[in-house]
């Protein structure tokens, strides 16, 4: 989602209802100036207890960051999103951003998006994925794609995130058994799978069964992953697409947490120990433009979590508290207009993802409102990070901002808020029982209403939007295009893969999805030999829809 507004508030608007020079995006009134007295977690007869609710850097409650040394022993992981066009198009790109990497500190990661047809979980010949083919990500539909979109990649030594939701054990079932056929060991692959199936539910739209089912597959591959993969994070907890959908970061917060609560509950339901699988849990916030507010989430994020694995869930390891995270900057602040002011945008919320604590960082191309990034702005992207790596000493120490009277008030207050939304949902019954009630859609679309007024009013200053528009017509930019000759040698290669695979071996292996789906078993075995004996994506997500059936909202919705 882009800001794209063309025209500033005319005389008529009316009055105001906000002061932008004292109050957030999230409504926070900020006051002119800060001290002990406005911060909760400030006791000046007794220091100590400030002291103990913070913490030290890499210890409970990780106010403070999950490392004792934080980015003087590693910088965050410079993991740059890419995918378009074919398999062997992101390849390209893929090859690309490693080669950029090199001779820099950086531990480096690659981060894989889909496009829409894959994302839906239908094959690149469906009838339903003309004219959307490569389109917004790469596209595929088999393990022979997989195979070509990680060729001459050593996915044994670098780490990759798959930004793919409702279908992701299927995705993740090929990834599997291509690194198999690669005789690459499960033990040694590290990544993330995306695989947050309630933010879909929440804000992106991009399920395919109904609720309850789509959190049996996530807690099917928790499993998975616990006892077979232990450098995988197997769900990436997002409150990225909630924040993009209009939610304020408050909002983002809360309901990014209480979702990762959901998968821990419904983990200890099948029997899992929590310690066993909560510290290969992962976060995935936004960057949004309201720089001190941005810090003060991730840092009450990370105190929020901790105390819910401890007291809520009872975890008894350390690692089962901490929260890791990766920020992505905002693509819903990028404007169309002037796009070039997007590297300033994104370079400030850069530095509010990594002064908030983050692991892993991918700053957006100033182009991604336009069309897919072009080389020239991936690699503009990519240096905004290595800039402020090297060049702007925030490594130098741990938690620079810690201990500021505005940051520790804002933090605290932004905590009691996100609790108070926590607790709500837990009163109706938890997020399942909330997305059926249509609650987190209505609380966004609210939010979302009420930062469209203030920009119309011209409440709020977006640059090049709604202010200062001189120059808004000038061609800044190059544009990249996705030849419709993508979309026509995919289907020709999915035509010839069907043809020479073993009609019989696919039959038997769509029959082994369905019965460990209606047995209630764990699907991902199944989806694995699935892949082996080449069956497609969409026969597999077809498959389990066979069982579970297919979702299109309830009446509420």
């Amino acid at each position: 989602m882009s800001t794209t507004s063309k025209s500033a508030a005319s005389p008529e608007s009316t009055k105001p209802r906000v002061d932008p020079e004292t109050v957030t995006l999230s409504g926070y009134a900020v006051e002119e100036r800060y001290g002990p007295e406005t911060v909760v977690t400030c006791d000046v007869k007794d220091p100590t207890k400030a002291h103990a609710r913070i913490g030290e850097p890499g210890k409970f409650p990780f106010t403070r960051g999950v490392h004792k040394t934080m980015y003087r022993s590693r910088l965050w992981t410079m993991r740059q999103f890419a995918g378009f066009g074919s398999a062997d198009d992101t390849n390209k790109r893929f090859k690309y951003l490693l080669s950029n990497t090199q001779g820099t500190k950086a531990n480096t990661g690659l981060s894989t998006a889909f496009d829409l047809p894959t994302l839906m979980g239908r094959d690149s010949d469906d009838a339903l994925s003309a004219g959307e083919v490569g389109r917004c990500g790469v596209a595929i539909s088999t393990i022979d794609d997989m195979h070509r979109l990680y060729a001459d990649i050593p996915i044994g030594e670098v780490t990759v995130s798959q930004t793919i939701n409702a279908p992701a054990a299927v995705i993740w079932a090929m990834y599997l058994a291509m690194a198999e056929e690669r005789g690459i060991p499960w033990t040694e692959l590290g990544g993330t799978l995306q695989n947050d199936i309630l933010k879909e539910f929440h804000a992106q739209n991009e399920f395919i069964y109904p609720p309850e089912p789509h959190v049996k597959l996530v807690v099917d591959t928790i499993e998975f992953a616990t006892q077979r993969l232990p450098k995988w994070n197997s769900v990436s907890i997002s409150g990225y697409h909630i924040r993009e959908a209009g939610s304020n970061a408050t909002q983002e917060l809360a309901f990014t947490l209480r979702d990762g609560m959901e998968y821990v509950e419904e983990c200890i339901k099948r029997g899992i120990d929590v310690d066993t699988f909560a510290p290969r849990l992962s976060f995935f916030f936004n960057s949004h433009n309201e720089f001190f507010e941005e810090i003060c989430k991730l840092r009450a994020a990370r105190r929020i979590w901790a105390h819910a694995m401890r007291d809520r869930f009872g975890a008894k390891h350390e690692r089962s508290m901490l929260m890791r995270t990766h920020v992505q900057t905002a693509g819903c602040s990028l404007t169309e207009q002037q796009p070039l002011n997007n590297v300033v945008r994104v370079a400030i919320q850069a530095l509010a993802g990594v002064l908030g604590g983050c692991q892993s960082l991918h700053t957006d191309s100033m182009d991604e409102t336009l069309g897919l990034p072009t080389e020239t702005a991936v690699r503009v992207a990519l240096r905004t990070q290595q800039i402020v790596a090297h060049e702007s000493g925030v490594h130098r120490t741990v938690d620079p901002l810690g201990g500021s009277w505005f940051v520790e008030a804002l933090t605290d207050r932004m905590e009691a808020d996100a609790q108070a939304m926590i607790r709500e949902i837990d009163d109706m019954g938890g997020v399942v029982a909330g997305v059926h009630r249509g609650y987190f859609r209505r609380a966004i679309a609210e939010a979302s209403y009420r930062f469209g007024q203030e920009m119309e009013a011209g409440d709020r200053i977006t640059v090049g939007v709604n202010a200062y528009t001189d120059g808004n017509h000038d061609h800044q930019v190059e544009i990249l295009q996705i030849p419709h000759d993508v979309e026509v040698e995919q289907c020709k290669r999915l035509t010839e893969f069907r043809r020479l695979r073993d009609r019989d071996g696919v039959a038997r292996s769509i029959d082994a999805i369905r019965v460990a789906a209606r047995k209630g078993e764990n699907v991902m075995p199944s989806l694995v030999a699935a892949a082996h004996a080449k069956c497609t994506l969409g026969e597999m997500v077809q498959a389990m829809a066979d069982i579970y059936g297919r979702y299109s909202g309830g009446p509420e919705w």
